[in-house]
């Protein structure tokens, strides 16, 4: 008689569990209600944004140029490439973005990366793993745009990297930061015009000897918190195709429209 009871006794213990954790959950959302990750109103859930931050974001959807990932203002039936993408192709194949880098986007983007407000990366890489659905189930690896170790040790993160891990946890596609090194100590791109940004990040990413084996053949899909002038992408780019990749696609949380 006595088996039965353990039988019992083994299949209850997973639900209790669950009911455990689920109480506990709902015990937190009593004494810290869930708040907009952008404005703190009161939102359903946690790391969301609240109904109004949502509407001000303007998502970055079809249609837009297939190799830039910039919005069309008219739907013309078919997937086409702007003439920025004609004029002056750029070195990765494709690019993608949440939203345009504006208002709430540009709010979470700041205080991620200035604030030291790591857990806004969950949220935003959870949007930046939908917007970029396309570019993950092409890619074999994800890896992040590393910051110079100087800056990394002044900043104390990369925001890139806190993105990256989120949208490879989201995707299943496996997060490799150490195919790409960044050994040039590069001014802050603000401010700078499109050429400047490209001089400035003249031979700034290598990939490093010992990564080459991993990196070789690999899809890769380059991971950034803003894509701007795509400098910083093309550069990056540039040295992940010489080191022995097969492709390279980019996935930013916001993009610049108006070039600056």
């Amino acid at each position: 008689m006595s088996e039965p009871v353990e039988v019992e006794s083994a299949s209850l213990s997973p639900r209790f569990r669950s009911g455990t954790r689920e109480a506990w959950r709902l015990a937190l959302g009593l004494l810290y209600p869930p708040t907009c990750i952008a404005c703190q109103a009161a939102t359903g859930e946690p790391h969301a944004l609240c109904a109004a931050c949502w509407s001000s974001i303007r998502l970055i959807e079809r249609p837009f140029c297939e190799r830039l990932g910039l919005p069309f203002a008219v739907d013309l039936g078919q997937p086409l490439l702007s003439p920025a993408a004609i004029a002056d192709p750029p070195v990765f194949g494709r690019a993608r973005a949440v939203a345009e880098y504006d208002g709430t986007a540009s709010l979470l983007v700041h205080r991620l990366k200035y604030n030291d407000r790591l857990e806004l990366a969950r949220a935003m890489g959870s949007m930046m793993a939908r917007a970029g659905a396309e570019l993950l189930a092409d890619a074999d690896v994800i890896v992040p745009v590393p910051l110079h170790r100087w800056r990394l040790w002044w900043r104390r993160f990369n925001q890139a990297m806190a993105l990256a891990k989120v949208v490879s946890c989201e995707s299943c596609v496996p997060c490799d930061p150490f195919l790409l090194a960044r050994i040039k100590r590069t001014r802050r791109q603000v401010g700078l015009t499109k050429a400047q940004r490209q001089d400035n990040l003249q031979g700034a990413f290598r990939v490093p000897i010992e990564a080459k084996a991993r990196l070789e053949g690999k899809r890769v899909l380059l991971i950034d918190d803003v894509l701007t002038t795509g400098s910083t992408a093309n550069a990056a780019s540039r040295a992940l195709l010489r080191g022995g990749a097969a492709s390279v696609d980019i996935l930013a949380f916001a993009r610049v429209v108006q070039e600056l």
